[in-house]
């Protein structure tokens, strides 16, 4: 998961892209603890979580179904009309999908044969051949190749696909976020993989013409610190303030600057005692040039924890953790939200998360907001 590239060049508003064994008893208490202090009605189940609270969030729209799996999702705006825009997401498998819906949730393109994708997200304005092109880069995990398709016709732009992780024992490509720099307006693919080093587990590729129209990537850094507690998938960047946050699933989130001129520090590590086990999709939804919440999901809870994009007073890289709210989602992956106003269903944006049934679930961000302020007394 993971959020899509910087929309300002449009015009628009500011915008950002239960497999649980047996919990144990510290993970239980910490999960109930959370629930209790989100003021929801808790549920608890020792096995898998297939349970819906009572009080979760309710989706507006729910997607066709896909063939596979759904995993990831992004939100491409359309240049002119939003009600036109679209959802972009992967069906994850050996034989699986880069499938298109409409804001109604209806699969209107795709594209198939693709070994198991497994991440997407998007960039506006990528110069090929003089001409500025919206694209989708997606992972593709059994070929070690990212995918770069043009948006919203889907079309190749990278010769059979870019390979990633050259020379390395673990190569295959999980998680994707596209970073567009707007000082220099170089366009970046930041990739994570099932597995890796302690160190340098990220690998930052610039995405430019190859002098034909099609794309090429250059590796220009790898960074970023890895737990070694299993992997890292959920990927996002925050394209306004120049920062990529990633999941480390089951030990917290890592925060860095996307910029790589700006050096390869940790800026900060975040929610280490707020999930029951996995953390995985980062999604951003901005409020202001510096304002507005980080949303992760909290997988085998079916929650998504709620943190402040400000940071503490203080504290410029501290996150706070402002609420936990339960949604309807079943295992959520990848997520994605956009605060365009789209329809008159989503006029505040909208929340797309990746749920167990081959589906993705589309939320109002007036539902989301309201229960936020219901939860945390945070204004509008």
């Amino acid at each position: 998961m993971q959020t899509a590239a910087s929309y300002t060049e449009r015009k628009y508003p500011v915008n950002l892209n239960f497999k649980i064994m047996s919990l144990s008893i510290h993970q239980s208490i910490a999960g109930l603890a959370l629930c209790l202090a989100a003021n929801a009605s808790c549920t608890t189940n020792d096995h898998k979580n297939n349970t819906i609270e009572t009080s979760a969030l309710k989706p507006v729209i729910t997607t066709e179904q896909v063939q596979f799996d759904t995993d990831d999702p992004a939100i491409w705006i359309h240049p002119t009309d939003p009600a036109k825009s679209l959802v972009i997401g992967t069906d994850k498998d050996a034989q699986g999908s880069l499938y298109v819906f409409d804001l109604a949730g209806k699969i209107v393109n795709k594209v198939a044969g693709l070994k198991r994708p497994n991440n997407v997200d998007i960039a506006y304005g990528l110069s090929l051949n003089g001409t500025p092109k919206d694209i989708a880069v997606v992972t593709e995990r059994e070929t070690n190749k990212i995918r770069i398709f043009s948006l919203p016709d889907l079309q190749p732009l990278d010769n059979g696909g870019i390979p990633v992780f050259e020379g390395e024992k673990e190569r295959g490509p999980m998680g994707i976020a596209v970073y567009t720099n707007k000082s220099n307006h170089k366009t970046y693919a930041i990739v994570g993989r099932k597995s890796g080093p302690m160190d340098q587990y990220l690998w930052q590729y610039e995405l430019k013409d190859d002098g034909s129209g099609k794309v090429k990537a250059t590796l220009v850094r790898r960074f970023g610190k890895y737990s070694g507690k299993k992997e890292i998938e959920a990927i996002a960047v925050d394209n306004e303030l120049g920062y990529v946050y990633y999941s480390d699933e089951q030990y917290g989130i890592h925060k860095y600057y996307a910029d790589p001129e700006k050096g390869d520090t940790e800026l900060a590590l975040f929610g280490q005692a707020d999930f029951a086990e996995d953390l995985e999709g980062i999604s951003i939804y901005k409020t202001g040039d510096s304002t507005g919440y980080i949303l992760v999901s909290d997988q085998q809870a079916n929650r998504f924890n709620v943190y402040k994009r400000e940071a503490a007073q203080g504290h410029p890289h501290q996150h706070q953790l402002i609420t936990a709210i339960p949604f309807s989602t079943i295992e959520s992956d990848g997520s994605e939200v956009t605060n365009i106003a789209l329809n008159d269903k989503f006029p505040k944006g909208v929340f797309v998360a990746m749920t167990n049934g081959k589906t993705f679930q589309y939320y109002d961000w007036r539902d989301i907001q309201k229960r936020i302020e219901a939860q945390s007394g945070q204004p509008k």
